[in-house]
Parts: structure tokens; sequence; C-alpha cells
């Protein structure tokens, strides 16, 4: 008879005792080793590896699968949303289990969920549904741009689209550096600005963004630039563009999710300025 733990190692840390059972594990098994410690018992007829991330059981605890920014900051993508309470998958006539200090939120969108995490096609879909244009927005082109993504599945994931959102897929590139350039793009592309991605300037080196050729815009992430060597670094690039006639603009993670307003306004005197001064 296999090992249980390992089995439900390899069936990805979550297994029913009825899909257990059909590898020949027994119920007796199953008690021994739940009240060994070995494996959890999550709810009656559900069964977990010791050690199970906490969002994928809670998930399943609820009765679904995880799904949404979590399911996809699980995949490694880039998220919009800050961590939060898990959003489960229940399936369109699921059952929810109500469990103790429960904060879920339940998705009740159709098809049939399975255990554990869904795929990032899926999550994806959801989380337009959920978050909306931008959130999907930046996550869809951070799974592109980590080759989660195919051509069939991008073309799913636009069919499943409302018909006004399509064209974020149409919109979307591969190689995006972030899922924080991945918005600022979105939110001047929709103010009617043209940005040149990632280009390679004589002396300055590749920058994030090049508005109508006199405007240097590059968001820095909120991992990126903390130290004095880094600082120094953007200083003479800085410098190197300004000898070319070239304004820069600088904006980091906080400037541009909490104080966009703000940023969007400095960007737009910015442009004005360079097209005054042609």
């Amino acid at each position: 008879m296999l090992d249980p733990q390992l089995l439900l190692t390899r069936l990805g840390g979550l297994a029913s005792g009825v899909q257990l059972r059909q590898y020949g594990v027994s119920r007796v098994q199953l008690t021994k080793d739940v009240r060994e410690g070995r494996i959890d018992r999550v709810r009656p007829g559900l069964f977990a590896t010791k050690g199970l991330h906490d969002s994928l059981h809670r998930a399943a605890l609820h009765g679904g699968s995880l799904t949404c920014a979590e399911a996809l900051r699980r995949h490694g993508v880039w998220v919009l949303e800050p961590e939060g309470p898990p959003h489960v998958w229940v399936g369109r006539r699921g059952r929810v289990h109500p469990h103790v200090g429960c904060r879920c939120t339940s998705h009740f969108f159709r098809g049939v969920p399975g255990l554990g995490l869904v795929d990032v096609e899926t999550a994806l879909i959801h989380l337009h549904r959920c978050a909306g244009d931008e959130a999907f927005f930046a996550s869809f082109e951070s799974s592109w741009r980590l080759r989660k993504l195919s051509a069939a599945a991008r073309s799913r994931i636009r069919a499943a689209l409302p018909a006004y959102a399509r064209w974020l897929v149409d919109f979307a590139r591969p190689d995006a550096d972030s899922g924080l350039e991945s918005l600022v793009r979105l939110r001047l592309h929709i103010l009617g600005l043209f940005l040149a991605c990632q280009v390679l300037l004589p002396d300055v080196g590749r920058v994030d963004f090049l508005i109508e050729k006199r405007l240097i815009l590059e968001i820095d992430g909120r991992e990126n630039h903390d130290g004095a060597s880094e600082r120094h670094r953007d200083l003479t690039r800085d410098a190197a563009a300004s000898r070319m006639g070239i304004e820069t603009l600088r904006f980091d993670y906080a400037q541009v999710i909490h104080e966009w307003p703000s940023v969007q306004a400095a960007i737009l005197a910015a442009v004005e300025r360079t097209r005054d001064h042609r």
C-alpha cells in the first residue's frame, strides 16, 4: 500500500478520502496517520500534508480552490492586491463549509473547482471579475512575461472577458519589467500618451519608458534603488539624459499606488514643458 503522506505530496498536498482509497489507501490507514500527526484531516473526507500553505488550507476548509490574487501570488505572478483573506472558488452551486475564523470570499463562478490552487488562466479570469481592469492587466502581463500563458491560453482568457475589456489582452505585451510598469503604461495610455517601452539610449542605458522622445519615465519597484550605489547610478544616468536634452522623472511603488493623482499631474506637466521647448 502506498504511504498516504507521500501520496498526498504527489497529488499536490490535498486529496479526498475517495481519491486516496482509489490508490489503495484504507480508511484505517488514514485514521492512523491522522492520529499520529503524519497527515491532517482538513474536514470530513478531505486530507492534506502537514505544513500545507495556510491560504490553500483555508480554501480547502471553506470548500473550494484558491483563486484570484492569492492564487496568482502563489504562482509567482505580480499582483496589485495586497495579501489578504483567500478568495475561494466553490462553483456555481458549490457548498460553503462554515469554519472558525472564516474571512474567505466565496466565488460562485461557473465551472467545477478542484482542490488546492487554480491554474494561472483561471485565476486571471476570476481576478478580472473580482478586482477589475487594472489588477487584471498588471497580472496578465506579468504572467505572460513569466511564460505562464500560451497563445491558446491568452486567446481563451480574451474570450472569457466581457466585450468591453478584451482590448486589455490586445494591448498587453510580454516584456513588461514589472506589474508596476504595466499599471503605469495602462493609465497613461488611457490619458492618450504614447510610451515607448524598455528603450535603449546611448550613454544612459535601458529606460522604462520614453515619452515623445523627450521625457524619460522610470518606475522603481519596492525592491529596487534602495542602496547608495543604485542611487549614484541613477543620478549618473539622469545627467547623461540631461546632456541629450531629455528630462527624467522617477516614481516609486508608494507614489504610483497611493499618490497617483500627483504622479499623473507631474507627468502631464513635464510633457507640456518638453513640447514647449521644441
